[in-house]
């Protein structure tokens, strides 16, 4: 400890924070900055959303073609742009203010007031669209709405606004248009950053000098630890183990406080990986016996009913393959997380489980349900339903239970709103019985029964999309037939096994 900067941890401890104040000082600053930024552009927006809306209330849509035609000579023009007139010079911040009738060869102006009037488009006149809003010209064209638009060209720095304007029979007859001038934003902008560039260089300067002088003794040592602890793995055992053992290779030595917390580091760090790793084995050994009792309990239903087959492991299948469908092709993301999609996967078996309250007569029955028999099939939805909840009050914290119930209570239930038990419609249905209601309405189509032959695949896929928005979530049609080559590699894998069993 002879070194010539070596002194107690807790001076360094002192320097460190005042390094990070500094940090913090700047990194709030620059906040403050854009925070400040952005206000004053949310504020013109306002503004320029204000005005334009009441530029298009002062248009009569019903004489924009005349006054295209006849300009001031037209009955009406003059007051309206005296009207408009006035709505410009209300705010030093509007620049502009005009409407144009936005047609394939251009903008036909109806008004412009332009303060420099050789400069203003005469009625009637096509004005060539600008690069800014070439963009939205499809979504113009159709007499859409379009988001407040920022450009910055030869017109200065301008925000610009355009409302439609529709007729009596909700047609666009053309767009009332404000630019809200922003220049002086600019101006007041780099004045701020400039001053608060210099304060804070001069103060970088000062803490970078200190900063240097510290880094051997602290901060290296600290950040080797950091950037070794950033890159820590708990993917798998093997990338704990090659983690723990860079950590260890740092060998940190400085002879004071920081040498002992790292130290400290180290063994915290390796019986962090021994209680991860004995966890995940647990993990592992509860997830296998919670699905193997999920299966269990699915097969004691199933093996009741002697036409379904291998019908909830065919289901599951199929409704882990649409869900991780929907997951790559960026549909339902703020639901489809892995855990949600596992949830749904392992609780999938449960989806008929209410059938153990329906009798061995009417689930066994060779030929077709009369309407009596099929109300009471029907309610092996609610009964499923009320089975999982007496579950869930007792393991409240189980989330697969709440997708089984799910599963178990709205498979039936149709897009239209024209399913069971309750009627729901649309995404009022839970997302995992939309999937099921798919992968279970394909695998009864597709299987045999007691009394009738399984579809062809042809012949089931085509009943698939032609329920597509009446039975089915169009989103889940589409996504199951994206994936229609692992639907079928499913189907076929068990119709071979099928097939086997029966042959022996």
């Amino acid at each position: 400890m002879n070194s010539k900067f070596s002194f107690s941890i807790q001076k360094k401890i002192l320097l460190l924070i005042f390094v990070a104040l500094a940090v913090f000082g700047l990194i709030s600053a620059r906040l403050s900055y854009e925070h400040y930024l952005n206000a004053t552009i949310e504020q013109h927006k306002r503004l320029g959303v204000s005005t334009s809306a009441l530029v298009a209330s002062v248009i009569d849509a019903d004489r924009v073609q005349n006054f295209i035609k006849n300009g001031e000579l037209a009955s009406g023009y003059m007051n309206t742009k005296r009207q408009l007139e006035i709505i410009r010079d209300s705010s030093p911040n509007i620049k502009y203010v005009y409407v144009y009738k936005i047609l394939e060869d251009g903008c036909h102006v109806v008004f412009d007031l332009d303060p420099d009037t050789a400069t203003a488009g005469k009625p009637g006149e096509v004005v060539e669209f600008d690069e800014a809003f070439k963009p939205y010209l499809p979504t113009l064209l159709k007499g859409g709405k379009i988001d407040p638009i920022i450009s910055d060209d030869k017109f200065g720095w301008l925000l610009t606004v355009y409302t439609p304007v529709y007729d009596n029979d909700g047609t666009c007859q053309c767009y009332a248009a404000v630019d809200i001038s922003m220049d002086h934003l600019r101006a007041d902008t780099e004045r701020f950053f400039d001053s608060l560039a210099a304060v804070f260089g001069l103060m970088l300067l000062c803490i970078l000098a200190i900063a240097l002088l510290l880094a051997r003794r602290i901060i290296n040592p600290i950040n080797s630890m950091a950037k070794t602890t950033g890159n820590f793995a708990f993917d798998n055992e093997q990338a704990m183990e090659r983690n723990l053992e860079e950590i260890r290779r740092l060998n940190i030595s400085t002879g004071d406080e920081v040498e002992n917390l790292y130290q400290a580091f180290v063994k915290m760090t390796n019986d962090s990986v021994r209680y991860v790793t004995d966890i995940r084995h647990k993990n592992e050994t509860i997830r296998k016996m919670h699905d193997a009792f999920l299966l269990t309990l699915a097969d004691m239903v199933e093996n009741r009913d002697q036409n379904t087959g291998d019908h909830i492991r065919k289901t599951a299948a199929y409704v882990k393959i649409i869900l991780e469908e929907l997951k790559r092709e960026g549909i339902y993301t703020d639901q489809l997380t892995n855990k949600y999609i596992r949830n749904v996967v392992s609780s999938a078996p449960l989806h008929d489980v209410g059938k153990i309250n329906v009798s061995d007569m009417i689930l066994n029955k060779p030929g077709k349900l009369t309407d009596e028999e099929f109300e009471i099939m029907k309610t092996h939805t609610t009964a499923g339903g009320n089975i999982i909840a007496s579950l869930i009050d007792k393991v409240p914290d189980s989330d697969y239970l709440y997708e089984a119930k799910n599963l178990a209570m709205y498979h039936h239930e149709k897009w239209s709103g024209k399913g069971y038990p309750t009627g729901l419609a649309g995404e009022d249905i839970p997302l995992s019985a939309r999937v099921m209601a798919v992968a279970d309405v394909f695998d009864a189509l597709i299987s045999n029964r007691c009394y009738k032959k399984g579809f062809p695949y042809e012949k089931a896929f085509s009943i698939i999309r032609e329920e597509r928005g009446r039975q089915f979530d169009p989103k889940i049609v589409d996504a199951f037939f994206a994936a229609e080559d692992q639907i079928l590699e499913v189907a076929d894998k068990f119709s071979e096994k099928e097939k086997q069993e029966t042959s022996e």
